[in-house]
């Protein structure tokens, strides 16, 4: 090491490389774009330090000395090192990954854009793993305390310093089984109202917006179950005359798998964000950068050309 004084300048270590290669305070100068005076001033206080006069004059030449010549290739590995540190982060080969990146997304989420992230990542990053996590009935700060790597979906976190990305904009639609009552003749209100619905919630709620968008018409639905997940709903509107709820983008590659039709919903309803959330520690981290590119490609496969915003 060259000095163990807590209060060296580590800005000296960038300068007695340049001296040390250019064996020259003008070279040094002129390299690192100092002024002579600046730059002999820095000498006298490297020679300060280090104890050592680390180049000495040799006829019209500067030589360094057997203390300089000792310590000059750890002087370059220390300011490479440095410049590794400080400079962006290069970006990830996907292919030399191996990381298991862990997802928090309900199974809307996993189902519809599942098949497309693991058929991108087994072929980008065959190393890589992914763990999808399903939504709990509490919430946990899983992003801040470093359990999940991404977030996907309707982010309510209260986080102030959660990242944010709008993937697309959704909203809702009714899912009921082909040849139910309500897939003849109009839609209305009333009809929608009085028919049986079923709710998903992880929390089990028997209430939503569509509940306060017919209270303000005077009307109420009769709720008679809620199932903690989407494909659980799916399941019971497709053998019984329930109607459930759905995303009309995000569900629709899996409501068509399932046989299932959705009818749009005669009320004025909020549109639903859809984005993926991350923790600021992992904002420049390059396996990172390229999860949330994948999810990108995924949701653009999956559901097309769905650019922030566009609904």
């Amino acid at each position: 090491m060259i000095a163990r004084n807590a209060n060296v300048d580590l800005n000296l270590l960038t300068a007695l490389d340049a001296l040390l290669e250019e064996q020259s305070v003008t070279g040094a100068a002129d390299r690192l774009g100092l002024s002579g005076p600046a730059m002999s001033r820095a000498l006298g206080r490297i020679r300060r330090t280090t104890g050592d006069p680390v180049l000495v004059r040799a006829g019209r030449h500067m030589v360094p000395t057997p203390r300089a010549l000792e310590i000059r290739a750890e002087v370059r590995r220390l300011v490479e090192a440095a410049h590794g540190v400080l400079a962006p982060t290069a970006p990830a080969d996907p292919a030399a990954l191996a990381r298991v990146f862990t997802l928090h997304a309900n199974d809307l989420f996993v189902t519809t854009l599942g098949p497309c992230l693991l058929s991108r990542a087994a072929e980008q990053a065959p190393q890589v793993v992914l763990r999808f996590l399903g939504e709990s009935s509490v919430d946990v700060p899983l992003l801040r305390d470093g359990s999940a790597d991404l977030e996907l979906g309707v982010i309510d976190s209260r986080e102030p310093e959660i990242r944010r990305e709008e993937l697309f904009v959704d909203h809702h639609v009714a899912v009921v089984r082909d040849g139910h009552p309500l897939t003849t003749g109009k839609l209305t209100v009333r009809r929608f109202a009085g028919a049986l619905h079923l709710n998903f919630s992880r929390r089990g709620r028997l209430t939503g917006p569509v509940d306060a968008a017919l209270a303000e018409l005077g009307l109420r639905r009769r709720v008679i179950a809620t199932v903690p997940t989407f494909a659980a709903s799916l399941m019971m509107v497709q053998d019984s005359d329930v109607v459930g709820l759905a995303n009309a983008r995000a569900a629709a590659p899996l409501v068509r798998r399932m046989g299932l039709r959705t009818l749009p919903i005669p009320l004025e309803l909020p549109p639903m964000t859809m984005e993926m959330a991350w923790h600021p520690r992992q904002e420049a981290d390059a396996g990172h950068r390229w999860l949330r590119g994948l999810v990108r490609e995924a949701v653009g496969d999956v559901l097309g050309d769905l650019s922030p915003g566009q609904d």
